[in-house]
């Protein structure tokens, strides 16, 4: 067994995110859930020389590591700066550098504007100066992709540079994410060749969505660790992402072994989508709302004989569990599966009650959760079990500016339809009035109404079901009527046995 460090750096790679920005005690929070849940083997959690509130951020999260035994896993970006970058890390109290060097000759010969052996010299310096002062130092080879591709002569002149210098890693970056599997594969394989002994960590982007792959290809080409970040955060199109890369590696690839605690995966995932905003797709693979969810009823049958529908990725390895949809594509197996998880049975007819009812409001358009189930059932086996003597078959309500609201009302009475306009100080008093209007025409008295509340059911996420609770008051007695109304709370109506 080969074991593959994994350094995470969503606070560092990952905050580069549009539109995302962790405040100190968010990174310090997730900073202890990276290594004491999840046990990557080190995290990267700032560049140095940002702000004011990066630097805080790091002297917090240094002094933790500090006490707790992390320190020497703790690593931020630095820079070539004659000494700044070493002297700013030296004060946050942090002790690993990540230095950003030119890994092309594109980017040394554009941007520094220097020879490599003015960029070597360079980083002789702040290298020497880092180890006088306890700091450790990686080196990161930005653009080293494009270089490997365009400048393959410079790349090997610079890490024969480097082999001869007191560092720990040596660190590869995709950084515009152009790289294919095949390249992957052959320009890690070329340098682990000629530097076996060397740690190369392998830093993926995910420009093309080949991130995943290009990291399984350096794996196999012999990289020592890997660069991830949580719900695959990052630069335009993200980097690799930790919960994908785990799972393949556990998966697919036998002799390589992490330390990641899979179970923890998901439970820092959503603490990360909650404190950067940057929100988990649903079909993201291990870690999305959907993954673990059948929504066909051909999925939840095949499950029941012999889970025939079950791949190696089990919801309980990430600490979650499967989901049976209900909808349009619902089968009866989906809602006995939902029943039996809410504690309920339904004979065989009843059940296909239910179903119809399920798959007429998801071609509808409505979302049904579980918790929707017990309103669906008491609606649709009520229908069957009693008369409705009384339906409100249509209204039209009416406010315009300087008139008095208005309702017209067409209301069937034992088999017999009136309708009914009238006015009152609002809708609802004037749809009141109209329905009274029909009862006196047929020498009826309308109960008085004592209370009127509307929910949805305890739990559920959907529009799909309300429950009315209504109260009346006649001569004799007081009513009370609960009934289930397949509507969205904000304009549900009640059809009720009156």
């Amino acid at each position: 067994m080969r074991r593959i460090e994994i350094m995470d750096t969503t606070l560092r790679d990952g905050e580069q995110t549009s539109n995302v920005s962790f405040s100190a005690s968010e990174k310090l929070t997730i900073a202890k859930l990276l290594l004491e849940e999840l046990k990557v083997d080190r995290i990267e959690i700032a560049s140095a020389r940002v702000s004011e509130g990066e630097f805080q951020a790091v002297k917090s999260i240094a002094n933790w590591a500090s006490e707790n035994g992390y320190l020497d896993v703790v690593e931020v970006l630095t820079f070539v700066d004659s000494g700044i970058s070493v002297e700013w890390l030296k004060k946050a109290g942090a002790k690993v550098q990540n230095l950003l060097t030119k890994g092309s000759l594109n980017h040394l010969t554009h941007q520094l504007k220097k020879t490599s052996k003015q960029h070597f010299a360079d980083i002789s310096e702040v290298v020497k100066l880092a180890q006088k002062n306890g700091i450790e130092t990686n080196v990161y080879l930005e653009d080293w992709s494009n270089g490997m591709r365009n400048s393959k002569e410079y790349v090997f002149e610079f890490l024969e540079f480097l082999s001869q210098q007191p560092l720990k890693r040596i660190m590869l970056p995709d950084t515009l994410g152009i790289l294919t599997p095949g390249e992957t594969f052959e320009f890690v394989s070329e340098i682990k060749e000629k530097y076996p002994h060397l740690h190369f960590d392998f830093h993926a982007h995910n420009d093309y969505d080949l991130s995943v792959s290009n990291v399984m290809e350096a794996l196999k080409a012999g990289a020592d660790g890997l660069h991830l970040t949580i719900n695959g955060m990052g630069e335009r199109a993200g980097n690799a992402p930790m919960s994908s890369v785990v799972a393949i590696i556990n998966d697919f690839m036998p002799n390589l072994q992490t330390s990641i605690n899979e179970k923890a995966l998901y439970t820092v995932s959503k603490l990360v989508e909650t404190f950067s905003g940057f929100m988990i797709p649903a079909n993201k693979p291990v870690i999305g709302a959907n993954v673990f969810t059948q929504t066909a009823g051909i999925h939840a049958d095949g499950d029941n004989k012999k889970n025939l529908y079950f791949n190696d990725l089990l919801p309980e390895r990430f600490g979650r569990k499967r989901e049976y949809a209900l909808g349009k594509s619902s089968g009866k197996a989906n809602i006995q599966k939902n029943l039996q998880e809410l504690g309920l049975q339904l004979n065989d007819d009843d059940l296909k009650k239910v179903t119809q009812r399920i798959i007429e409001l998801g071609d509808k358009k409505q979302v049904v959760t579980k918790e929707d189930l017990p309103y669906i059932i008491a609606e649709v086996l009520d229908n069957y079990s009693k008369e409705k003597k009384v339906s409100v078959d249509s209204y039209v309500l009416t406010h315009s500016k300087g008139l008095r609201p208005s309702t017209t009302v067409s209301i069937t009475i034992n088999g017999e339809t009136y309708e009914q306009h009238s006015q009152g100080d609002g809708q609802f008093d004037a749809f009141m009035n109209a329905i009274r209007n029909v009862f006196k025409k047929k020498d009826l008295v309308l109960p008085d109404l004592v209370d009127y509340a509307v929910r949805i059911p305890p739990g559920s996420r959907s529009d799909a079901l309300c429950e009315t609770i209504i109260t009346w008051k006649s001569v004799e007695k007081i009513d009370i009527f609960t009934v289930s109304s397949s509507r969205p709370v904000r304009r549900c109506s009640v059809r009720s046995v009156v």
